[in-house]
């Protein structure tokens, strides 16, 4: 009789999260192609509650150094949060060599756009939309962010309400490639910044830091690579400056590609901290 009880709480406890029905609407076309703006088309995947409402929506910009990845490889992110009352929706970008940051960066703000103007169909809350990344999918989560030109470019206003930056890439670029001029690694990733500084400057998201910027969370790995370690640190320190609301946390003994792997796992950390964040801006 007590194993029956106690089997009947584990799964009341679970109804909400495991057992909760997820539909998954995938490969939906975001980004067309346009052969004058050298726009490739580009789609995104939906995961969503069968039965949700108004819930709130976290975008996910996959890693991978600018130049590789695919939105299909984190599918698992995009089921448990979806259990977890976080409408998620998870895109591909256009990749160098083939495109450079100014393209990666209009994708990632029409990929906002197109949330905005029509989570409402998968039970997501336009008013509560927060964008996420990981390494290079950090960086261009955090340029959505934090950069006003490219939604006044496209007559909009960004609607985020948050950012979750996990172990992000390139908050200074500029600073970190111009410290890496003549070394032997030091032209890595030129294929997506080009060789030209005013690039790296423009499309380094501390420079458009002012003080008015939405909440911003940053993941960080004790052991992640120095280049991120120490752009984080330049991107905290600037966050002081401007009186920018920046949390912070920070992950003991975790390596880079750990810090995105974890969300295999349903009570990681991270999902602590991603859902705690949610929960506190929306």
């Amino acid at each position: 009789m007590k194993v029956k009880i106690f089997t009947l709480f584990i799964i009341l406890g679970l109804s909400s999260c495991a057992f909760q029905s997820i539909h998954r609407s995938k490969n939906i076309t975001y980004l067309e192609a346009d052969s004058v703006q050298n726009l490739p088309q580009k789609q995104l995947n939906v995961f969503y509650q069968k039965k949700g409402q108004d819930l709130p929506v976290m975008i996910f910009i996959h890693g991978g150094s600018w130049n590789k990845g695919r939105k299909e490889i984190y599918d698992f992110m995009g089921s448990r949060l979806a259990r977890r009352d976080v409408v998620t929706v998870i895109i591909d970008y256009p990749l160098a060599p083939d495109y450079q940051l100014p393209t990666m960066e209009l994708a990632s703000v029409k990929a906002v756009k197109w949330v905005y103007e029509n989570i409402e169909n998968y039970g997501g809350d336009k008013d509560n939309i927060f964008i996420s990344g990981h390494s290079a999918g950090g960086h261009l989560a955090a340029l959505a962010a934090i950069k006003k030109e490219p939604y006044e470019k496209l007559g909009f206003t960004n609607p985020l309400k948050g950012a979750i930056l996990n172990d992000p890439a390139g908050l200074d670029w500029y600073w970190f490639l111009n410290e890496r001029k003549g070394e032997p690694d030091g032209k890595d990733n030129y294929d997506a910044f080009t060789d030209d500084p005013a690039v790296w400057k423009e499309y380094s998201p501390i420079y458009f830091m002012d003080g008015n910027e939405i909440p911003m969370l940053i993941m960080e790995g004790e052991q992640t690579y120095p280049g991120i370690r120490l752009t984080i640190d330049r991107f905290r320190k600037r966050a002081v400056e401007t009186e920018t609301e920046l949390d912070y946390s920070l992950y003991k003994k975790t390596k880079h590609i750990p810090m995105v792997t974890q969300f295999f796992w349903t009570w990681s950390k991270g999902y602590d901290d991603v859902l705690n964040f949610i929960e506190a801006e929306k």
